[in-house]
């Protein structure tokens, strides 16, 4: 890209009249004045961005109360703490900092922060192709910094800190899940000596809050393609500490002739198939928890070989635990990842047998509304590399979902809830709660879904009765349900 094309595409970077308006309000207070950062890079990327940072070689806050008089007094959040302050104008979110250096404890990445010139916030930034700056003021309104080359490293698609990456990630280590999750969402490679740094600093980000890291995680796997950035976390060796059950997944055991395919390589590839079908993250969570129990059941069978008996309620159960110790929400999210990890087999045996509307029943009445996303999960954990194997499994995956379609047509069992509750069968039969209500309830829904009786009321009271009866009850006199 040659000097004239850089020039056009800062200008037109810049060519929202809300910069202009900043660099009136920066005039106005005798500073310099820079966009910086995400949005920046994007814009050369052509990426959408309405994140913009501001930079004032000066108060931050001033800069930010001056431009919000320019636009009528318009609303300023200040964070006095922080040195920042932001407002929203025309759907942009505008952040002012004054620009600064810093230095850092070992034991924490906060910083202590002085005021800096340009030059010095360029060399705080994460990467060089997050330390791009266009210029604001009148002087050099349009005119792009680029101390340490981001934009050839933007060409070239590399991520590379701007001075020595082991210092740039031990004062900061949240850094090195940045690089991964920018590596990962942009499709760039990490240059050699700053994944090399990563991999010695790799303890560091143990003093990182999970929250932080948990916020990085997400958007890894929210990626287009999120074995890129899970794959590099494994490589660095930060996946063994932020989440060593995922890490458990990897290798392979033999004995003899026999072995396993692996599963953390496995879970990688179902997570990338989904991801082609959904941006849902907790669908995605649910792809790479699927397996998460198979380390703790995998078993090894002279007859069958290795197995993984359980591994679907295995890992349902560790899905709380898990959840809790990423400081992932302990929500019905949570719940529905659990839902479809405990579920997720279901549809692959049923693909593999004789589909029958008993079985078909059960598995609607289970996942109630969350059946197409488990659908969806189960075609996506289906990775043979024999070709005639995918070809019979997707056909029986389509027969399984016709058959879904006809059965919940014919008897809406989705979120089925049975025509009769726990209080009409105790009041049926003038009792309170006890061991035969149970029953009744468990032998109403069986009945249904095996097909003895249609989901219908009159059915089931009379089924209820007759089942009453069978256990010693008698019906109440002159009570309708």
């Amino acid at each position: 890209m040659d000097k004239k094309e850089i020039d056009a595409i800062s200008k037109q970077a810049i060519s929202t009249p809300v910069f202009k308006v900043i660099s009136d309000a920066a005039d106005a207070l005798g500073v310099d004045a820079y966009a910086v950062g995400g949005y920046v890079r994007d814009f050369y990327l052509y990426r959408p961005c309405k994140d913009i940072d501001i930079v004032a070689v000066g108060k931050g806050i001033d800069l930010a109360m001056e431009v919000a008089k320019h636009l009528g007094d318009r609303k300023v959040n200040v964070y006095k703490n922080f040195g920042t302050a932001q407002l929203v104008y025309d759907d942009f979110n505008i952040e002012f900092v004054g620009a600064r250096k810093e230095s850092y404890r070992s034991d924490s990445r906060n910083p202590a922060v002085e005021d800096g010139t340009l030059d010095d916030d360029q060399k705080r930034r994460d990467f060089t192709i997050n330390a791009l700056a266009i210029g604001l003021s009148k002087n050099n309104y349009g005119v792009l910094v680029d101390s340490f080359g981001g934009l050839n490293d933007l060409d070239n698609r590399i991520i590379r800190t701007p001075l020595d990456p082991d210092i740039t990630y031990s004062d900061d280590p949240l850094r090195m899940m940045r690089a991964i999750r920018f590596a990962s969402q942009l499709g760039f490679e990490i240059e050699k000596q700053s994944f090399d740094a990563i991999c010695r600093n790799k303890e560091r980000i143990k003093i990182i809050s999970k929250e932080r890291i948990a916020d990085e995680l997400n958007k890894i796997i929210l990626s287009d393609i999120p074995s890129v950035g899970l794959s590099l976390l494994f490589d660095a060796g930060l996946l063994q500490i932020i989440f060593p059950e995922m890490a458990a997944l990897q290798g392979v055991d033999k004995v003899g002739a026999q072995s396993h395919k692996d599963n953390f390589y496995h879970t990688l590839q179902v997570l990338d198939n989904l991801s082609l079908r959904t941006k849902d993250l907790w669908l995605r969570w649910a792809a790479v928890l699927h397996d998460i129990a198979k380390p703790l059941t995998k078993r090894f069978d002279d007859k069958a070989g290795w197995t993984f008996h359980g591994h679907e309620d295995k890992g349902a159960r560790m899905v709380p635990r898990i959840f809790a110790e990423l400081k992932l929400p302990q929500n019905e999210k949570m719940k529905y990842v659990q839902k479809l990890v405990l579920l997720h087999l279901r549809p692959i045996v049923l693909a593999q047998e004789v589909v029958t509307d008993s079985a078909v029943r059960r598995l609607l009445a289970d996942a109630g509304d969350d059946i197409d996303d488990l659908m969806l999960l189960c075609q996506a954990d289906v990775t043979t590399k024999n070709f005639a194997k995918m070809k019979k499994y997707m056909a029986n995956f389509e027969l399984v979902k016709r058959k879904l379609k006809e059965v919940e047509e014919k008897d809406h069992l989705r979120n089925w809830q049975p025509p009769v509750s726990g209080e009409d069968i105790m009041k049926a039969f003038n009792i309170g709660p006890s061991l035969q209500v149970g029953i009744i309830k468990s032998a109403i829904r069986e009945a249904i879904i095996d097909g003895k009786i249609p989901n219908q009321k009159e059915a089931v009271i009379e089924f209820m009765l007759q089942k009453g009866q069978e256990l010693g009850l008698k019906p109440a006199m002159n009570d309708k349900l």
